[in-house]
């Protein structure tokens, strides 16, 4: 066991934000507490990082498990962008990817980036429990960026990988032989129309370095 904090007062009925000064990954933590008494929750904030386990053929590269975040969103108006790549499938609504119904032009959009850079050979998009709220159509776009690029929804780097595609309520929808051929990539960007809510989105590939 390795100390991340020292030994911190604490006062009762209340919320504590205490900032770890560590950039080094761990696998488990041990809460330790002086001399006895209730915590009411415990939660450990940071960037998943990938396991180096060489694994092969093809995986959700999006998976939080394997690395991947959603970075950027148009809207969350109902429900947070983070939900998209959760473990199994939404448990309700509040479980997805949520946005506020548009009253003007435009649609929403979600950028995520992959946990390892490769190529998307399917991709799902689940709309479990959105039965009156779930978009009418989506598309995907693909890019590769480098460690220092702007990510940026308007950037000329994204390059179609679904086109406009119809949705409906409450279900698993498969794209595969819609792909179109991108390359190696490192982040995708999920656009719905006009709005609406996604409980899952899955990027299935081979990671780049285990391409066959």
């Amino acid at each position: 066991w390795v100390a991340l904090l020292p030994k911190t007062d604490l006062t009762g009925d209340a919320h504590h934000y205490i900032e770890i000064d560590d950039d080094r990954s761990w696998t488990h933590v041990r809460l330790n507490i002086f001399p006895d008494g209730g915590i009411a929750r415990l939660r450990i904030y940071g960037e998943v990082q990938p396991a180096d386990d060489d694994e092969e053929g093809i995986i959700d590269l999006f998976a939080l498990r394997h690395g991947g975040r959603a970075l950027l969103a148009s809207d969350e108006h109902y429900g947070s962008m983070h939900n998209l790549n959760l473990p199994g499938r939404g448990v309700n609504m509040g479980d997805g990817w949520e946005t506020a119904r548009r009253r003007g032009p435009g649609n929403d959009w979600v950028i995520v980036s992959l946990g390892r850079p490769g190529v998307i050979e399917r991709a799902e998009v689940d709309t479990a429990h959105f039965k009156g709220n779930y978009p009418d159509r989506v598309s995907l776009e693909a890019a590769r960026f480098e460690q220092g690029d702007t990510i940026s929804p308007d950037s000329d780097r994204w390059t179609g990988l679904l086109p406009e595609s119809k949705l409906g309520m409450d279900q698993q929808h498969l794209f595969e032989a819609e792909l179109l051929p991108t390359g190696p990539v490192t982040h995708v960007r999920m656009s719905i129309y006009p709005d609406g809510g996604v409980s899952r989105l899955r990027l299935f590939g081979r990671p780049e370095t285990t391409r066959k």
